[in-house]
């Protein structure tokens, strides 16, 4: 059963900058491939899923982390929250690993 994925503002900027910023080609495919792993299964253990306790959802939601990259300088990350409607992920933010 595959999950519906809303991307919140800045999360939609920051995955438009990656798409069209030809240095972070690399980057960008890894992105995707965590999303699309992120909608199909996200206990897919490619993507090292865990509570990221430093920030909560706009109401107070639990976020979560999950890895687009793995033992590299910067690594992309995609931090989430259950959404509201079942079987919706909410994308808050792809950045490198803060």
């Amino acid at each position: 059963m595959t999950f519906d994925l809303h991307f919140l503002p800045d999360a939609e900027n920051q995955l438009r900058v990656l798409k069209h910023s030809p240095s972070l080609e690399k980057r960008y495919k890894a992105v995707k491939k965590a999303l699309l792993h992120l909608q199909q299964n996200p206990r897919h253990p490619g993507l090292n899923i865990h509570h990221f306790t430093s920030m909560s959802g706009p109401n107070g939601e639990k976020i979560w982390e999950a890895y687009a990259e793995n033992d590299t300088p910067g690594a992309y990350r995609i931090f989430f929250f259950y959404g509201h409607e079942t079987r919706m992920i909410s994308i808050i933010g792809i950045m490198a690993h803060p």
